[in-house]
């Protein structure tokens, strides 16, 4: 029997901002096993940004905990301060850039699903052109390994980090 997740503060902003000044990246993410909703605490150094980006699948709630930036969206640029909400569609092209006392935020979405096992799709020809062809993938999984915060991507399609939101390396080409 699965218990449900226990309701309650998770942390508190005085501790989470009580860290390195110049660190940035995720300060802070929903852990909990049983939930459907993701949620980090994220911060952007000053003078730093997170990339032009797309995420396909999920629509974000952002809201700015501290400091100031700049959000664009499409080809719309917008203030950010402390207190603002901004509601990012899936499928919508956006960057963050941090003000001068850095940006500090927090992003909810609906959590993505798990890994499943699927049944492998009948091979055309005995010689697959590439390894995933046969149900596998790249023996090296740097490509998964977020730049801005270490964080495994759990999803073997990622191109964006689901923590920071920074771009992920590409896989070698096969």
């Amino acid at each position: 029997m699965t218990l449900p997740p226990t309701a309650g503060v998770l942390a508190t902003m005085e501790d989470l901002l009580a860290g390195p000044e110049g660190r940035g990246g995720a300060l802070w993410r929903l852990e909990q096993a049983a939930r459907q909703l993701d949620a980090n605490v994220v911060r952007v150094v000053p003078g730093d940004s997170v990339p032009r980006h797309v995420e396909p699948d999920l629509d974000v709630l952002l809201c700015v905990l501290g400091g100031s930036g700049e959000l664009t969206v499409g080809d719309e640029t917008h203030w950010l301060a402390p207190g603002c909400v901004a509601w990012l569609p899936h499928g919508t092209a956006r960057a963050l850039a941090a003000g001068p006392d850095g940006l500090v935020y927090v992003t909810a979405h609906r959590r993505r699903p798990g890994l499943s096992i699927k049944p492998a799709a009948p091979a055309a020809s005995t010689t697959p052109a590439h390894p995933a062809a046969e149900g596998g993938e790249a023996a090296c999984l740097l490509h998964r390994i977020c730049p801005g915060c270490d964080r495994s991507a759990e999803d073997i399609g990622a191109r964006y980090c689901s923590r920071c939101g920074t771009e992920l390396p590409q896989a070698n080409a096969f």
